[in-house]
């Protein structure tokens, strides 16, 4: 009967430059002190690979918690010299392949878990639910996550046909644009505003668009034909059949009038009735409304 080995390798959760010197164990949380013996680096500005080092400093950052106790690196890192004249960088930090960020408190696989649950959940659901984990992070720290990894994210690509429009981020308060490829339907920017100042920045970086739908917003055709003057501006269907109804209600009220009243001397009336009966069948205008 095979002997099966129960131990657990810590070292094979960490990458093969971060050495583990001693593990501390308490009731609430797990510290595990780690030395870098890297001999590179890459600069996260300009990705040049770095060799000579410039110092080293010690960083306490957060790692997905074990057994429900939290979970603290206390490692000591190098910091890397880059002499790149196009760098702006003088002395960049490891990050070990995408085990952790330049500047962050916590290890990517840790942020990438915040992120996914305020994704199917909220910002401050992840962070009760993280904190319940023990893992020390509040809602305002899981939005600026989301902002990073927005912010990493590549410009999408769109066709030569738009579609553009405004939405509240906030009723009555703060409000964006959002643009749409109208081939594949998906989201291509949401833009801050809709006075039409970040689109016409957009449609700098967009002169490719040949067509673009749009609502009746005067700010939005400004913006479009300032920058695109030869772009074709589309109303889009809910727009026209509501100019369509707005002028047949026009025409409607000009040829119709809004009450229609029979007069009470009118031929057609019997005129053997007295005033008296006649005012007797008027309706009381005080009680009736």
């Amino acid at each position: 009967m095979a002997i099966l080995d129960s131990t657990l390798n810590l070292q094979s959760f960490y990458p093969s430059d971060l050495k583990i010197l001693s593990i501390e164990d308490t009731h609430d949380k797990i510290i595990i002190h780690m030395h870098s013996t890297s001999t590179s680096c890459t600069c996260h500005r300009c990705g040049a690979l770095l060799h000579q080092h410039h110092g080293s400093h010690r960083r306490t950052v957060q790692d997905l918690p074990i057994l429900g106790k939290r979970m603290i690196l206390d490692m000591q890192i190098y910091d890397y010299e880059c002499n790149s004249d196009a760098c702006a960088s003088s002395a960049p930090t490891e990050t070990f392949g995408g085990f952790l960020s330049y500047n962050s408190r916590m290890t990517d696989r840790l942020e990438d878990f915040a992120c996914v649950l305020a994704v199917e959940t909220s910002c401050e659901a992840s962070a009760r639910i993280m904190k319940s984990m023990n893992v020390k992070i509040s809602g305002d720290t899981v939005i600026r996550l989301l902002l990073k990894r927005y912010s990493k994210q590549p410009a999408k690509i769109c066709g030569s046909s738009i579609g553009i429009d405004d939405f509240a981020f906030k009723k009555r308060h703060t409000y964006g644009t959002i643009i749409v490829d109208e081939a594949t339907h998906n989201t291509v920017a949401i833009l801050d505003g809709r006075d039409g100042a970040t689109l016409k920045e957009w449609l700098k970086q967009n002169k490719h668009v040949t067509t673009v739908s749009r609502d009746r917003a005067s700010a939005y055709a400004k913006a479009v034909e300032e920058i695109l003057p030869n772009c074709m501006q589309i109303a889009d269907r809910f727009h026209l059949h509501q100019n369509l109804m707005e002028a047949v209600n026009k025409i409607l009220g000009r040829e119709i009038p809004a009450t229609n009243e029979i007069p009470i001397n009118s031929p057609e009336n019997n005129t053997d009735l007295s005033t008296s009966q006649i005012e007797a069948g008027k309706k009381n205008l005080i009680q009736c409304g």
